[in-house]
């Protein structure tokens, strides 16, 4: 018998068995089984889904896990003028590259590295930079339409969906847009009045009805991860 010792805790494996070591209400650990589990982390703008997945990797280990955001594949609009820019509907499933997202995370099944593409939000342009993302046990996704494209919901073993009220993920939004984005708050906010939050209730919302889990606002995100890192943890990739 051996045993894969983390910091939640230890697994006991024997050829072809998982299983973890009762220690309590104390989260066990154990090194996947099988290589290649790729978990997509979805919901509205604001909803978050950063803070999910940041939870999920530090749960199961940043050295096992490959995140990898749907945002970094907006299309390169630098063929237009910034005015024309303004214009565009980033909400929309068009205004996102997934043809290119779906052949990455294709490579990444294959266990090929992949090269990330650099946005600047700024000027909705490809900076023409790359990050480059080896293939881990896990790669976590996450993203407003993660689940609305059939492409990628045929990849994702595991599908979670955080649903949040209108409101909260408003005011999340601002901040994050004029924290992290260089935009102004009131521009924000007419953006999500006209397309964000039309584009949620067209798009967006009837994608959860393709999760393995829908997660409420009360649900403690920390909490949340701990069980979603058992249950990767526990099985093998499910191959939709």
């Amino acid at each position: 018998m051996l045993v894969d010792s983390g910091a939640y805790g230890d697994f006991w494996h024997a050829p072809g068995k998982w299983r973890p070591v009762d220690y309590g209400d104390r989260l066990t650990r154990v090194r996947c089984a099988v290589v290649g589990n790729i978990v997509g982390v979805c919901g509205g703008s604001g909803a978050g889904k950063t803070t999910l997945v940041n939870e999920l990797i530090r749960c199961l280990g940043e050295d096992r896990t490959s995140p990898v955001a749907f945002d970094s594949y907006y299309r390169d609009l630098s063929h237009i003028t910034m005015a024309e820019r303004t214009q565009v509907n980033y909400d929309h499933p068009d205004s996102l590259d997934h043809e290119l997202f779906t052949e990455h995370l294709r490579e990444l099944r294959r266990g090929r590295p992949v090269e990330i593409p650099e946005y600047d939000f700024a000027t909705h342009t490809r900076t023409g930079g790359a990050t480059v993302v080896q293939p881990t046990e896990t790669v976590v996704l996450d993203g407003i339409l993660l689940l609305h494209f059939r492409a990628l919901r045929d990849l994702i073993d595991l599908a979670v969906f955080i649903d949040v009220d209108e409101k909260v993920r408003l005011k999340r939004r601002v901040q994050r847009d004029v924290r992290e984005r260089g935009r102004n708050a009131d521009d924000v906010q007419r953006q999500f009045r006209a397309t964000v939050a039309p584009m949620h209730d067209r798009f967006v919302a009837p994608s959860a009805q393709h999760a393995d889990r829908v997660v409420t606002v009360d649900e403690p995100l920390e909490a949340v991860a701990r069980q979603l890192a058992e249950e990767i943890f526990a099985a093998p990739a499910r191959r939709r």
